[in-house]
């Protein structure tokens, strides 16, 4: 399955704060916030939630289509991604702004305070789905995740009129649209990915219930953090849930890119045939993976280790069904 992945490619600097932030904040001066903290390390990292996603995917043995904008910065980053089967063909380069720059500051309770300056990413509008899609051959998932929100109402609406099937991924810019334009990413998504607090704020950024949204879409999945992902599809009048926990006991480093690591193993399984279950505790596998290191990309997903972390998580069963996933891992035609 050829994959296409639209969204933001940044570069990430990850503070880590001692303490926790809920202990600095006074309730009665919120009215009057000023605060400074001092953090004990600094690291910088390759990011953006669209790059984050075709590493995960380029890690499986996909060979996704990257399609962002970054900028005459992006030579270093780009080398990189390549290395780790990501098809860069797809990203526009902008002449006058730098690559996007994410700044987040964790706490000891894995809390984040974030901001993001947007840079190139202004210009994701620019990249032409119809123009990949006859220069970089065929495309059969466009995953639309936070760009600038112009690119993703653009590429919706490229993928309707394309009938190419794709998966919606709003996520951090929710906060940044307005019901129409949430309903018009959302409507005839195949796939459409929340976290828990993503998922409530998309139901009144649309002003539609859990059923109305599902009556919209394909398969809607809900990471939950520790408690796993919930994934619905509604079937007639019936509502299907199936529900699969967090891998357990991962020493958490940094919670960075954590979503993004699941989202791609989960449609690297969907796209190898898997079942929604066995799919859903590869994305957490993934997840494990993600946590345990320091930065969105500095993970390694071998299958020794995916099915040694599936097998522990969810028995020998598990692992055994997507060994067939894992297997064409090292295939990136």
């Amino acid at each position: 399955m050829r994959i296409a992945v639209t969204g933001s490619v940044a570069t990430d600097h990850l503070m880590a704060f001692p303490g926790r932030f809920v202990d600095q904040l006074l309730p009665d001066q919120l009215a009057h916030l000023s605060l400074s903290f001092l953090v004990d390390t600094l690291e910088v990292r390759r990011g953006g939630v669209a790059a984050n996603i075709a590493y995960g995917l380029g890690e499986l043995g996909l060979s996704p289509l990257l399609a962002g904008a970054v900028g005459a910065d992006f030579a270093e980053y780009e080398v990189w991604l390549k290395e780790h089967g990501v098809d860069t063909a797809g990203v526009h380069v902008s002449g006058a702004h730098q690559t996007a720059r994410f700044m987040c500051m964790t706490d000891q309770d894995s809390n984040q305070i974030a901001s993001f300056y947007a840079g190139a990413m202004a210009e994701a509008a620019a990249i032409d789905l119809c123009e990949l899609a006859l220069s970089c051959g065929p495309l059969d998932l466009v995953l639309i995740s936070p760009n600038d929100p112009g690119a993703m109402l653009r590429h919706t609406g490229q993928c309707r009129e394309l009938g190419i099937p794709f998966a919606a991924d709003p996520s951090q810019q929710l906060a940044r649209l307005d019901r129409e334009e949430v309903r018009a990413l959302v409507e005839g998504a195949r796939w459409l990915f929340t976290n828990e607090y993503e998922s409530a704020l998309l139901r009144e950024r649309t002003g539609w219930s859990a059923d109305e949204v599902l009556a919209r879409v394909g398969t809607w999945v809900t990471t939950l953090g520790a408690q796993g992902v919930r994934i619905e599809r509604k079937e007639g009048a019936e509502t299907t849930t199936v529900t699969v926990g967090a891998v357990p006991d991962v020493p958490a480093e940094d919670p960075t890119g954590v979503g993004d690591a699941f989202r791609a193993g989960f449609l690297a399984a969907v796209s190898k045939g898997a079942a929604l279950e066995p799919a859903a505790q590869l994305g957490c596998a993934m997840a494990a993976l993600a946590l345990t290191a320091v930065g969105s990309q500095s993970y390694e997903a071998g299958p020794g280790v995916l099915l040694a972390t599936v097998e522990a998580a969810y028995g020998a069963g598990a692992a055994e069904q997507l060994a067939a996933v894992l297997e064409t891992r090292g295939d990136r035609s």
